[in-house]
């Protein structure tokens, strides 16, 4: 085969898995909001099926620290006043609880990720430029679940608990959603190189 043939081959598959890419992101789009109302209790399911199991003490003792830091943090800027070591907050001199657990850290949006990166990596690209879209999906995933973190303690303080569970229980998912249609619309762009038909 010809290396001008190769090339348009890798070309061929290279845009083939963009839009498949973009179309399995689609679909659980529309199944994520289909089975919405279904999503909080299958999570809520899901959270004690571990818990009684004990699998979230890594978890719990190493991340959910780091991120309440962050949260803390980042919340500071809006006007809140926080608990130390906590995110409870403070309104009035008066705590108010607010509990980050292992479960609130993110760890389905890493599943979508993952699923989203076995159907987006395609033979055609470089393993440099995968590693750096890698890199690039790991630590965005983390900022946007500190984001949405940190959004639903911010509708918390000012706007009341409804508004704040709302967000939490239904329109995380879909945060997460749009985060990976950024991504790969910016990997693709940006970030992910074909490989050279010479090799």
């Amino acid at each position: 085969m010809s290396k001008q043939s190769t090339n348009k081959a890798v070309a061929r598959t290279v845009v083939q898995t963009t839009k498949n890419t973009f179309s399995n992101l689609f679909i659980i789009l529309v199944i994520v909001l289909m089975v919405l109302p279904l999503w909080a209790t299958f999570n809520e399911f899901l959270t004690r099926f571990v818990e009684n199991f004990y699998l979230f003490g890594p978890i719990q003792k190493v991340v959910v620290p780091y991120e309440v830091m962050l949260v803390r943090t980042i919340i500071s800027f809006f006007g809140i006043q926080t608990q130390a070591g906590t995110v409870a907050i403070v309104r009035d001199g008066v705590p108010q609880g607010t509990f980050i657990s292992w479960n609130c850290v993110g760890w389905q949006s890493f599943v979508i990720l993952l699923i989203s990166l076995k159907a987006g990596f395609a033979e055609g690209f470089t393993k440099a430029s995968k590693l750096q879209a890698l890199v690039l999906a790991l630590l965005g995933t983390f900022f946007m679940n500190l984001a949405r973190i940190s959004l639903v303690i911010i509708i918390l303080y000012y706007f009341g608990k409804s508004p704040s569970a709302i967000i939490h229980d239904y329109l995380s998912i879909a945060i997460t959603i749009i985060w990976l249609f950024f991504f790969w619309w910016f990997s693709y762009s940006f970030v992910l190189e074909t490989k050279d038909a010479g090799y």
